[in-house]
């Protein structure tokens, strides 16, 4: 095998990162290097990949794969045992170099790492945790660190990668057990799920309080999981369900949503071409009603059901429950004013900060907003009242998003 260098190792390990969307890092513990100690920070919800922090700030991750070498054969993945496809690995020491080296010169904010599993399970965890043990201990590196977790690991192994990183992450892969059984016969579903419950149990281990010893950091940006949608017949009600159950069972921070990309020389029981991408884009925002906005999954979308791709799920939500509006912005509570079609979390706590001194008008609503004629039909103010408007038959064709035909 030829011997490459390690711009080429990069150029091929950080595009098959490529298809790992859950590498958020809100909800990191604070660190900093001032004072001349260490390597590097974590401010807030520094560490992401070319995405953007709860603020909206655009941060960055170093964000590859240990190696894309792999004894699965998992037929949805460009990296299975059975493709045709470049192979390199890092060694230890280089993901270190890279990441201190990148970090230094402010390319980046942190390292999200992951890989394709050779020999074993342990070995390729035990790896990883290495790298992120170096960093540490050798280094003193204070940067966000976000490691994918190996279910099969040995527990130890995944504590101890709790312990280094700030957030982990255990892929559930696809919302079908069923499905994962038939394309990736080497993972296993209940495995996946008792991995995610024992990252659970530590995180919350270590945010008991009242405990005389301080216990070591677990994890303390929690876990999140990534799906891929697409890839089998899952509705995308079952699709929500499986997270609602992830939210609930195992305190996620969050799912991640991955439409299927048709790789080379797939199996034939995979699609021919991807989903559209708007379809990921509205699992994201149903996902973040669920989170954010107090909607419960079956209010959105049944569960054999899919998701309306011309509109947003709230307003789809809205238009199917007319009887719920318009909604008087000065009088209605929070939670009901969450549910108006073009309301979000930080334009109701305003409205709700204004309206203690003065009548809202439809001018403050302008002001507080982005698209008011999205709103009109849903609201009261003290000088606007949608008559009619609200129960128009052509109501939906009025506010469906021309752009629609470009997917």
């Amino acid at each position: 095998m030829a011997v490459l260098d390690l711009k080429r190792k990069l150029a091929i390990l950080s595009d098959a990162a490529k298809y790992d969307a859950s590498c958020a890092s809100s909800g990191g513990a604070r660190r900093d290097s001032q004072g001349g100690r260490g390597v590097g920070s974590v401010e807030g919800g520094m560490g992401i990949c070319h995405a953007y922090a709860p603020d909206g700030r655009c941060i960055s991750l170093l964000k590859i794969l240990l190696t894309n070498f792999c004894v699965y054969d998992c037929a949805y993945c460009v990296n299975r045992v059975s493709s045709n496809t470049t192979r390199a690995r890092f060694s230890v020491d280089e993901v270190c170099d890279l990441t201190l080296g990148f970090y230094k010169r402010n390319y980046i904010e942190g390292l999200f790492l992951s890989s394709g599993i050779i020999r074993s399970a342990d070995y390729t965890m035990e790896e990883m945790v290495r790298v992120a043990r170096t960093l540490r201990e050798v280094h003193d590196f204070r940067g966000y660190i976000h490691l994918k977790v190996i279910p099969e690991a040995s527990p130890a192994l995944v504590d101890q990668a709790a312990l280094y990183a700030d957030r982990v992450s255990i892929n559930i892969e696809l919302p079908r057990d069923e499905s994962l059984s038939a394309l990736a016969p080497e993972k296993d579903a209940a495995g996946i799920r008792k991995a995610m419950g024992a990252v659970r149990l530590g995180v919350e281990a270590g945010q008991e309080k009242g405990r005389k010893a301080k216990p070591a950091k677990y994890a303390p940006a929690g876990q999140s999981t990534q799906m891929i949608v697409g890839a089998d017949t899952a509705s995308d009600g079952e699709i929500l369900k499986r997270s609602e159950t992830l939210y609930g069972a195992y305190r996620l921070r969050r799912v991640y949503y991955s439409a299927f990309s048709p790789i080379p020389d797939s199996a034939a029981r995979l699609p021919l071409a991807r989903p559209p991408l708007v379809r990921e884009h509205r699992l994201y925002q149903a996902d973040w009603l669920m989170r954010f906005y107090g909607f419960e999954r079956a209010e959105i979308v049944g569960e054999a059901e899919d998701l309306d791709l011309a509109i947003d799920p709230k307003l789809a939500w809205a238009l199917k429950n007319r009887g719920d509006f318009p909604l008087d912005l000065n009088t209605a509570d929070r939670e009901r004013m969450l549910r108006v079609p073009g309301l979000g979390v930080r334009s109701v706590d305003r409205m709700l900060e204004v309206r203690r001194f003065k009548a809202l008008t439809l001018e403050d609503v302008r002001r507080l907003t982005r698209g008011l004629e999205k709103l009109k039909p849903f609201i009261v103010t003290a000088d606007w009242t949608p008559g009619a408007l609200t129960d128009r038959a052509d109501l939906r064709q009025r506010m469906a998003p021309q752009q629609m035909a470009l997917f």
